[in-house]
């Protein structure tokens, strides 16, 4: 069998759990009529829990609704482009529902954007209204845009009593803690509304709005970018739809309208947003809902609300390898720990297992793809891998140069069909066009990222395509390098870039975190002879640079764009 009909044979399938289909049907419906018909299904279920505030499906359509129509009354129409600048909150659940029931779109602006990224996304996203936590409009102020209004929102809100009284405490990240909290009546650059003014001023009657599921949009969630600003992703009602059915057929283990989920990934962030909230809310499950991920409190959440599924990031993990109150948990209890947003250190996966005794289930999804495009199969995994791809989604590994098919084993770009594919890029027909490709008369997604797949049909990932280093022509996967790294028992964090030099195209550069107890105590050249025991010459590292911290992505992620930025302006 040639390389292009291995792929398309899809020998992956024979390793999906009993009952998992290879392929899943699309409803036709916008994602306000899943969410009426999950409210009508299991409407006095209860939805949120937010630190002990519990709130039914019921409850949140009302206010839906009610939002839906404060919004169309003050000038929002299908088409516009509604952003919302808010933590973790019902009010992002409502916000997300009530544009979205308008054939509006959103785009979600992450709370930590510096004023400069807040602007960029709001002119570039087209929005004319945006939706604020009130302890970040400081930030939107400073970002000097032209919006024609403003809704105003305060965490407390939808505290418990008691939480109130104590002023909110814990409930928001610590970089937000003690920011100004405006007045309505203080803000003057814009037209401003409060958020719960609103709820109470209007009925549950929003304008009926007729929306094609497969052409109208639903969100535009922003990329990091590989250079420059970043840019966004257009996602259909029908991209969102897909992927809830998509996950949902691939997890058999779950049951529908009896799961608690732990809800602390963010949800501007594509993962937290699609995975955990949407994919939830279409199977009638109970979200329980943090602002910010506070260790202690989520794992006393998991106790008080036996959580069946838990979903992280790497250095989540990582962190609770070594904290002392992970044991609280028996996470083998669990239905799913699942892991996203970034590679899985093999280092972290088998200390994992060492403490606890359980299995993270990898995955793979980028904003593209509308969060996923694989997982790894119940009791299948398999060390090293990010799993199989999901019902619905073609894969291939093709030349990252070309595209010529390439050999099983071989590493090269992965490309992925399927109907959770974004539409392309938002004003960007170039990238569009560079990231979309026809193949055989079908539009491939080009990833951007360099993997392999097994003759079983599992793929396993090497490094984004720009963070390939070519040294004296041979090729080095930074990742590679950083797997080995963090193998060193005394190294904490690390992370490799390519430093151009015309000699020999790239020397190969670490950044390294010690633990506290080692700094001062290793030398680079320890780190340096480390390597040459594990890697190939012209894989170790020339340059080690020991850092206190290194640049970090919205999730965690060690973020290597920053640290080559770095080198350019040194």
């Amino acid at each position: 069998m040639n390389p292009k009909e291995l792929y398309l044979s899809k020998p992956w399938l024979k390793h999906y759990t009993e009952g998992v289909p290879a392929e899943v049907e699309i409803p036709d419906i916008s994602v306000p009529q899943l969410f009426d018909e999950v409210v009508a299904k299991y409407g006095q279920k209860t939805f949120v829990i937010f630190y002990g505030k519990k709130l039914n499906y019921l409850e949140l359509k009302d206010a839906v609704d009610r939002m839906a129509t404060a919004l169309a009354d003050l000038g929002v129409i299908q088409g516009d482009t509604v952003a919302l600048y808010l933590l973790n909150s019902p009010q992002y659940i409502i916000s997300y529902l009530a544009t979205l029931r308008l054939g509006a779109k959103v785009t979600p602006i992450s709370p930590v954007y510096t004023s400069i990224e807040v602007k960029h996304q709001i002119e570039d996203s087209d929005a004319k209204t945006a939706i604020c936590q009130d302890i970040l409009y400081d930030n939107l102020d400073k970002a000097d845009v032209s919006l024609d209004r403003v809704i105003l929102t305060s965490i407390g809100e939808y505290l418990p009593a008691l939480k109130k009284l104590f002023g909110g405490k814990g409930t928001q990240a610590r970089e937000y803690e003690g920011k100004p909290a405006p007045k309505i009546d203080s803000i003057t650059k814009y037209r401003a509304y409060a958020f719960q003014d609103l709820l109470k001023k209007y009925p549950p009657n929003p304008p009926e709005v007729s929306i094609d599921p497969a052409k109208d949009l639903a969100v535009l969630p922003y990329t990091g970018g590989t250079t420059g600003l970043p840019k966004a992703a257009m996602l259909t009602h029908r991209n969102l739809i897909a992927l809830t059915r998509q996950v949902q057929a691939f997890w058999t283990i779950f049951e529908e309208g009896k799961e608690v989920v732990i809800a602390f990934l963010p949800f501007f962030h594509i993962y937290g947003q699609v995975v955990v909230m949407l994919s939830g809310m279409s199977q009638g499950y109970t979200l329980v809902l943090f602002t910010t991920p506070d260790i202690e409190e989520i794992l006393s959440a998991m106790e008080r609300y036996q959580a069946s599924a838990f979903y992280g990031v790497p250095t989540l993990f990582q962190f609770l390898t070594e904290y002392e109150k992970t044991d609280r948990i028996n996470w083998k209890k669990l239905k799913l720990i699942a892991c996203g947003a970034d590679t899985l250190h093999e280092a972290t996966v088998d200390a994992w297992e060492k403490r606890t005794g359980a299995t993270i289930y990898e995955g793979y999804g980028m904003t593209e793809t509308t969060a996923v495009s694989h997982s790894t199969p119940h009791q299948r995994s398999k060390k090293g891998s990010f799993g199989i791809p999901i019902p619905g989604v073609k894969a291939a590994v093709i030349n990252h140069e070309g595209t010529e098919y390439l050999p099983v084993g071989e590493v090269g770009e992965m490309v992925l069909s399927g109907p959770n594919i974004m539409r392309g890029y938002w004003k960007r027909p170039d990238g569009t066009a560079e990231s979309m490709m026809e193949l055989d008369g079908e539009v491939w997604l080009r990833t951007g990222d360099l993997v392999s797949m097994d003759e079983e049909g599992y793929f396993h990932f090497f490094d984004r395509k720009r963070d390939l280093i070519k040294y004296k022509g041979y090729s080095v996967f930074a990742r590679h390098v950083e797997e080995v790294l963090y193998q060193h028992p005394q190294i904490k964090a690390a992370g490799v870039v390519g430093v151009p030099n015309p000699a020999v195209g790239a020397v190969i550069k670490a950044y390294v975190v010690l633990e506290s107890e080692a700094r001062g105590k290793i030398s680079e050249e320890e780190i340096i002879a480390f390597c040459h025991e594990k890697l190939a010459h012209y894989k170790v590292p020339k340059i080690i640079e020991f850092r206190g911290e290194l640049p970090k992505t919205d999730v965690g992620k060690v973020s290597r764009r920053e640290l080559r930025e770095e080198n350019e302006e040194t």
